[in-house]
């Protein structure tokens, strides 16, 4: 599958990228000796690819100049995940409903075979909140997630981690999954036309939209509709957890509800095995030291800042039977969070 096209990224995503293959034209042939790190993620235009955009400088910085960090843009996380097992890269945005499927190969994973050394756990950075969103129109005739069931909805595109989740939530409630693949820009206007009847929105750790998001709501007036009480009663009993938003942390208009209830997933960005134990641990180290001038870049970043450590036990618990890279066992042994059940991966230093 081709990689998104970056004429639509935002200035400051694509300066980051166009800035590393200007230096690499115009620094001397010693400068130019420095290694490569690639970062996969999602499409133009979503939340992964503009946060691993800013903080690409931040992993330049961290490890002394040695290594240029460029971030690549794929048409979604399975895709971006897949790329770099296949060589194409070295760190994937990925989120702890892909690793399962990975692990278990199945959805988009399924006969699929890495011809590098897998992704394992490696950092965690933030969670997301899955919700349905619908037009002020359709909001009467929508009270529950139900009203969704079988009636055509864009889930985020197929591949999203969003749209996972909500497959699960689907299943889970017994309900048809119904999704209509659209482009990000035509998120909008298909709400308008009735196209679709719904369209998944999601906010990092409560206080942060998409791009795409940001633009349909500024556009239009949207309603989140919540899951009914007894769809929430389902959904806790297939394990799946469900977490009060505030309207007011990422919403910029009244969308409905007083508080959004949302089905959380984590989000991280995982590297190959053979990523050096140095490596992968100074990149860590770093985020941690810098955690609070983390979230001065972006507001997604305040539920790390408030349980660094917590956050990367909590998405290795979710999948405790991939290993853990040696990188972040070192840090997590330092910060006595380490639980001898879990499994690290053979280390590339």
């Amino acid at each position: 599958m081709k990689k998104s096209n970056l004429s639509s990224a935002s200035s400051l995503s694509a300066l980051t990228v166009a800035a590393a293959l200007t230096f690499a034209a115009v620094l001397p042939a010693d400068a130019q000796q420095r290694k490569s790190i690639r970062w996969t993620t999602s499409q133009v235009g979503t939340y992964g690819y503009t946060v691993a955009a800013a903080m690409a400088k931040i992993a330049e910085q961290a490890l002394g100049g040695e290594y240029t960090v460029t971030v690549q843009p794929y048409a979604n996380p399975t895709v971006a995940m897949k790329a770099v097992m296949n060589g194409e890269g070295e760190i994937a945005y990925t989120a702890d409903v892909g690793t399962t499927q990975f692990s278990e190969r199945v959805g988009g994973f399924k006969d699929y075979k890495p011809t590098k050394p897998e992704l394992v756990h490696t950092w965690y950075a933030y969670p997301m909140e899955s919700m349905m969103a619908t037009t002020v129109k359709t909001a009467e005739s929508h009270k529950c997630w139900k009203d969704f069931s079988g009636k055509p909805v864009f889930f985020t595109p197929a591949g999203f981690m969003n749209w996972l989740n909500f497959q699960r939530i689907f299943k889970a409630l017994n309900y048809d999954f119904k999704h209509v693949q659209l482009d990000l820009k035509a998120n909008g206007d298909a709400l308008e036309a009735g196209t679709v009847v719904g369209s998944v929105a999601y906010t990092t750790s409560g206080a942060q939209l998409a791009s795409y998001w940001k633009e349909t709501e500024i556009r239009m007036d949207v309603r989140i509709v919540n899951p009914c009480a007894d769809e929430i009663a389902k959904l806790k009993a297939a394990g799946l957890a469900v977490v009060d938003v505030d309207p007011k942390g990422a919403f910029s208009k009244n969308v409905g509800p007083s508080v959004l209830k949302g089905v959380p997933i984590l989000f991280g960005y995982n590297a190959r095995a053979d990523m050096p134990e140095e490596i992968t641990y100074k990149l860590i180290k770093t985020f941690y030291d810098k955690r609070d001038e983390l979230v001065k870049i972006d507001p997604g970043f305040s539920a790390m800042a408030k349980d660094f450590v917590g956050m990367q036990v909590q998405g290795i618990n979710a999948n405790p039977q991939v290993p853990v890279h040696p990188g972040l066992a070192k840090f997590l042994k330092e910060h006595k969070a380490w639980n001898d059940k879990w499994k690290i991966s053979a280390s590339a230093s």
